[in-house]
């Protein structure tokens, strides 16, 4: 089933606009080089230093209660709540060769962030792209998965200084031996963060139809997260169609109107789920529908995201994974990163942004998500977060990037005194400032 509705995809396309076209989308920006003079190699990256603060507010209630609230610390030490750190330090080469039939893509990060923090220095982006069947364009290695605006694009083009909630804990994998239910065990992360890539090969491309533009991506991945391969015989499959009313311009910033939808449908396999231990396989869905704007002064978002299976659920108490608690009858207990196997959520966000000077923009974000929405209705969670933000742009590769981040988040099933309630009532609200150079 799978195969043929990649196929009816890439021929249907094919069929309807009949013409190749290096387009400004996402695939094509991260797979492909401008279809001009020959070159190469070019060497690029970009440097992330930022300063973050919360308040610092300790846990409220529960096991661990006094302890440092892993919400409120910064991560990915998670040992303070005021720091200056390195957040992205990445550095790579792209080039083509072939008469711009072969593209190839490197990226490694040797900043401080979940790429990084259990390994060190580490290998993002490695594809090589194919170009060299008509209307298809084949790229083959370790890369940006196709899924929403905000998972997929780039991350030196964003607004922000941080993810959503509903990009953060649905589609940033954490990736653990076990779903966090074993007694006495800390469950932690078994290696960097999915960063929003897979290992795998994709078919995309874009056709031009007057002012419009039409893309397509069909990718098939590990689903195992990046520099290791599969640890089963399972594969995920994404799909993404958009299509985009282009105003003008050229680049990650290009002016149009864009929507889009798209779907990643895979399994995930754990030592021991539920309590029980052996191995054991998770359906893990994601799908999603979202538009973007960007005309003059203004630029626009929106975003839906839909989650069945494999939700990222925090850890104990709100503790820092492997503390230990000291409160109560569940003293000696160690937090662990928890999952709800066979759960549901979704989530979504609309972002405004407007220049009110050539070099100033600010920008307003609100989006909420809705955790564990199926079964147990005690387990349900819901967050909120309304963003305020500024950027200065001091060329076109340097800018200053401020945000504030109302932070709000509560289990809405239960009593305002129960404790999982009290454990979010401490949650802070968050300051970033970040410069951002790409060179």
């Amino acid at each position: 089933m799978r195969t043929q509705l990649t196929t009816v995809i890439g021929s249907s396309l094919l069929m309807l606009f009949g013409s190749q076209a290096l387009a400004v989308d996402w695939p094509s920006l991260q797979g492909l080089e401008a279809v001009k003079k020959e070159k190469a190699m070019r060497i690029w990256g970009f440097l992330q230093p930022e300063y973050a603060r919360t308040d610092g507010t300790n846990i409220q209630a529960g096991p661990w209660a006094g302890q440092e609230a892993v919400f409120n610390q910064i991560g990915p030490d998670n040992s303070t709540s005021n720091t200056f750190d390195i957040r992205r330090a990445r550095l790579g080469i792209r080039g083509q060769f072939d008469y711009n039939r072969i593209n190839y893509f490197f990226l490694s990060e040797f900043g401080n962030n979940g790429i990084t923090r259990k390994g060190g220095a580490q290998l993002t982006d490695a594809s090589v792209t194919l170009n060299y069947i008509p209307g298809m364009h084949i790229r083959i290695g370790q890369f940006k998965t196709p899924q929403g605006n905000e998972a997929q694009k780039a991350i030196h083009t964003f607004d922000w200084n941080n993810f959503t909630n509903a990009a953060n804990q649905l589609l940033l994998e954490r990736f653990t031996d076990e779903d966090g239910s074993r007694p006495g065990f800390a469950n932690g992360l078994n290696g960097a963060v999915g960063a929003f890539r897979d290992v795998g090969i994709q078919a995309h491309n874009t056709f031009k139809k007057g002012d419009r533009e039409f893309t397509y991506a069909v990718m098939v991945g590990n689903g195992n997260g990046i520099n290791r391969g599969d640890n089963d015989d399972n594969k995920d499959i994404y799909l993404l169609l958009s299509t985009e009313k282009v105003f003008g311009g050229r680049g990650a910033r290009r002016q149009g109107f864009k929507t889009y939808a798209w779907y990643i449908d895979g399994k995930r396999t754990l030592n021991f789920a539920n309590g029980v231990a052996g191995k054991q396989e998770f359906d893990r869905t994601r799908y999603g529908v979202g538009t973007t704007y960007r005309k003059g002064k203004y630029r626009a978002a929106a975003e839906y995201v839909k989650a069945d299976g494999m939700i990222f659920n925090g850890s104990d108490g709100g503790a820092i994974p492997g503390a230990v608690a000291t409160v109560g009858p569940n003293a000696g207990a160690v937090s662990s990163l928890n999952y709800l196997t066979t759960n549901e959520a979704d989530g979504w966000h609309i972002d405004v942004g407007y220049k009110v000077a050539p070099k100033v923009e600010l920008g307003l974000r609100y989006d909420t998500l809705n955790r564990g929405t199926k079964g147990n209705p005690a387990l349900e969670r819901q967050f909120d977060t309304l963003a305020l933000g500024a950027q200065y742009f001091f060329s076109k590769r340097t800018r200053l990037i401020a945000n504030y981040e109302f932070r709000n988040a509560e289990a809405p099933n239960l009593p305002a005194t129960a404790v999982p309630n009290q454990i979010l009532d401490g949650m802070d609200d968050k300051l970033t400032f970040q410069v951002l150079h790409v060179f």
